[in-house]
């Protein structure tokens, strides 16, 4: 037992023992800098030098495109160009059903299977009928595994997938969960998301910021205007990362998510999204989820 404690009260002692390093000139012996350090000041600062880092470095992935050089975290750019080749897939399906369409009706005129009969591309436009009661719309089993490995490709993805519109691919401004959707009747011509105080709030498409100040209602907005005649507007934000007259792009942060103005119950964001002067249902072009 007295053991015992003679090796606390050392490894105590050893603990608040006092050193001194001293860093001098080789050549005239002048001591240029001195530190006073004990064993415990240095187990102090070297364990938050180590904790600032692996805060430094959580931050510099989460919030710079830095992480886009980590594998397994995809591009903004990738992401809008497959989503770019998925419609242009899906139209080059369709030029090439009516251009063998095409081929074969030509081919029946050539053989002599059809004969007087006034032929032409318009006519053979004509003859394509759809009926919506006995098409197919069940995904194919290429098209459900197409599905599967963009999933699995995208899992760690920090923006929301993308819904296209004309010539706009929209992203999702939060993740959270949709407390208030749009409603003409009240006037309530937007989504609320409820998300954590701070969360950042990314623009849902690229464009110019036309207004970015603070509202007594609506505590600091931003308004984005998009091509397309797109208006998105973000409200009741705690801070704002861009000023009027700057060019954002799709997923990057323009603002941080709060509980500002007098009509905020709670951190959330108010997102409304404008075509040509007219509200329109954000849900119908984006997905929150």
């Amino acid at each position: 037992m007295k053991k015992q404690k003679i090796d606390k009260k050392t490894f105590k002692r050893k603990l608040f023992n006092k050193y001194r390093l001293v860093i001098i000139n080789e050549d005239t012996f002048e001591e240029k800098l001195t530190f006073k350090l004990t064993r415990l000041n240095v187990f102090i600062y070297g364990g938050l030098f180590s904790i600032l880092l692996i805060i430094g470095t959580s931050y510099l992935i989460a919030f710079t495109n830095l992480r886009e050089y980590i594998p397994g975290y995809s591009s903004t750019e990738l992401k809008k160009e497959a989503t770019q080749l998925v419609y242009k897939t899906d139209s080059i399906v369709e030029v090439l059903k009516f251009n063998n369409l095409y081929i074969e009706k030509v081919k029946e005129v050539l053989t002599g299977k059809v004969t007087g009969v006034l032929f032409d591309r318009d006519s053979v436009l004509k003859s394509i009928q759809y009926n919506k009661d006995t098409m197919n719309l069940f995904p194919s089993d290429a098209d459900l595994e197409f599905r599967q490995s963009i999933e699995r490709a995208d899992r760690y993805s920090l923006f929301n997938e993308a819904t296209k519109n004309a010539d706009i691919v929209f992203f999702s401004p939060v993740s959270g969960i949709l407390t208030d959707g749009y409603n003409p009747k009240t006037k309530h011509y937007a989504v609320d998301i409820a998300v954590e105080m701070g969360t950042p709030v990314k623009a849902v498409a690229d464009g110019t910021v036309i207004f970015a100040e603070w509202t007594a209602q609506t505590g600091h907005v931003i308004i984005v205007d998009h091509t397309g005649g797109f208006i998105s507007i973000y409200k009741h934000n705690t801070a704002l990362h861009k000023a009027q007259g700057e060019l954002v792009k799709s997923g990057e942060a323009i603002a941080s998510a709060g509980d500002t103005g007098e009509l905020s119950t709670g951190p959330h964001l108010h997102f409304e999204l404008w075509n040509e002067g007219y509200p329109v249902n954000p849900t119908n072009y984006i997905d929150f989820e």
